[in-house]
């Protein structure tokens, strides 16, 4: 079984930071995708998805950050995404997923770019 952990904290009002460690796949997704709708539901309106410790994601992740991003618009918020790992950057551009949501290459410089 795959190993992912998933920390969230709050950081300022409305701004919520769900942090994966691992592998985000088909097996682990289901808890990243209850984390990530909790997390809206409780009332975020800016959400910073930090892959900065994920060594893997694949399209099902892919999926769950583009419903994310689907049900923030439709609260006016936004989510936007942290990754220094060029291989994972790499896919977000290939994809066009980085013209839907920002990519920052650290948790401070996403948080710094996004007022709310």
């Amino acid at each position: 079984m795959r190993e992912l952990d998933i920390t969230t904290e709050e950081a300022g009002a409305g701004v919520a930071v769900v942090a994966l460690a691992g592998e985000i796949d088909l097996y682990t997704c289901p808890e990243f995708k209850q984390e990530l709708l909790r997390v809206i539901a409780d009332g975020a309106s800016l959400v910073v998805v930090d892959l900065t410790g994920t060594t893997f994601i694949d399209s099902t992740a892919l999926g769950v950050i583009i419903r994310g991003v689907e049900r923030l618009k439709q609260r006016d918020g936004r989510l936007v995404v942290v990754c220094a790992d060029p291989s994972i950057v790499k896919i977000f551009e290939v994809t066009g997923l980085n013209r839907i949501f920002s990519v920052y290459g650290s948790r401070d410089e996403a948080l710094a770019q996004t007022p709310f």
